[in-house]
């Protein structure tokens, strides 16, 4: 539910315009089973990243980077991560900094996703034997991505015949002619059942912000999208942009106006059809510029904000939860608990306990 576009713009312009805000990507499930990585779940997730030479740093980045931000965010592994290469030596990548590596990529019958990474000089690393091992885990592992060029990989390998997949714009229609198997989109990230492809960098981001919101929900999803705050130097140059709404690129001034009244009414939240009259529109009118701009409905940004208010509060402050329910827009205390754990999997006390229990140091030993 993050951004896509469907056109494929130069570069220089591409990565000016793309901010994080929430969008329908492609998304095609093929059959229940075949979408158990984007299931709702508060279980910790393994990832295997197989990172070929010559990749780019921000691409390595694109994928850990929202991950470790959830884990700090929850105040929990909710994800873990291992870098391979396929011979487990450290990878050179394309800024000439060499990334260590737990290993190398074997063909075992673990089931957890596998993330393929490249960039540039794919060819040189699609060996055979590569392509062979690719084909070998495909029958184990729940979930493929090809990370940019790694969907060149995929394809290599056979992984994407019938399938949905996308690649960087540079080689769109180099690929399309390669691969007539594969149908080949314009997407900035396509799920197409058991795979998962992305067209660059900031697009990677995109896909790993909407494994988090299936995984955990939007409240968490648009905490982490804060951490990437990036704008054009001419995007909000007369106004500081929130805190709440950083990461996210709205293109039309009325959701943005409806936003910034959104976070300044946390405390008293405005009904939708005040919110709608004060921008100026209907409220129907409304929930489309929020579902065309966002993807989300107002209702639902609305409260994601509140909640990751209410959540900050719980976690660093010693508020009572009737004080943080009364402060972020809660009739009561027993409504904040419902709303919170159905957000967050876990009632407001449980977080605190959970948290007081990581810091407080051990007993010395006698």
């Amino acid at each position: 539910m993050f951004l896509f576009s469907p056109s494929c713009q130069p570069l220089r312009d591409r990565i000016g315009g793309d901010a994080l805000h929430f969008r329908k990507p492609s998304i095609h499930y093929r059959n229940k089973g075949e979408a158990t990585l984007l299931q709702r779940s508060t279980e910790r997730l393994d990832i295997d990243l197989l990172v070929l030479p010559d990749t780019n740093l921000i691409l390595i980045a694109s994928v850990i980077e929202p991950l470790r931000g959830a884990n700090r965010i929850a105040g929990s592994e909710l994800y873990r991560w291992r870098l391979l290469t396929p011979d487990g030596t450290p990878v050179p990548t394309t800024s000439h900094i060499a990334i260590p590596v737990e290993g190398s990529f074997q063909a075992t019958i673990e089931d957890r996703p596998l993330f393929v990474l490249a960039s540039y000089n794919w060819r040189r690393s699609a060996t055979p034997a590569l392509k062979m091992q690719l084909s070998q885990v495909a029958r184990h592992r729940r979930i493929i991505a090809g990370i940019e060029s790694g969907t060149w990989l995929l394809a290599e390998a056979s992984l994407l015949d019938g399938l949905r997949a996308t690649v960087h714009w540079e080689d769109y229609e180099d690929f399309a002619l390669a691969y007539p198997e594969v149908r080949a989109v314009k997407d900035r990230f396509v799920i197409d059942g058991k795979r998962l492809t992305t067209s660059g960098s900031l697009p990677t981001v995109d896909l790993m912000l909407e494994v988090i919101r299936q995984r955990q929900g939007y409240s968490l999803a648009l905490e982490v999208s804060r951490l990437f705050r990036y704008e054009q130097p001419f995007f909000h140059v007369d106004e500081p942009l929130s805190a709440a709404s950083a990461g996210l690129r709205m293109h039309d001034p009325r959701v943005t106006q409806a936003v910034h009244l959104m976070e300044e009414h946390i405390e008293q939240p405005l009904i939708l059809t005040r919110l709608a009259r004060r921008v100026g529109v209907s409220a129907r009118h409304l929930q489309d510029l929020f579902q065309q701009s966002i993807g989300a409905p107002p209702h639902v940004h609305y409260l994601a904000l509140r909640l990751n208010a209410a959540r900050r509060k719980v976690i660093e402050t010693t508020a009572s939860f009737a004080d943080i329910a009364a402060a972020t827009g809660f009739n009561s205390a027993s409504a904040f608990a419902r709303s919170y754990r159905a957000s967050f999997s876990e009632s407001p006390s449980e977080t605190r306990r959970r948290l007081r229990r990581r810091i407080t140091p051990s007993p010395a030993p006698p």
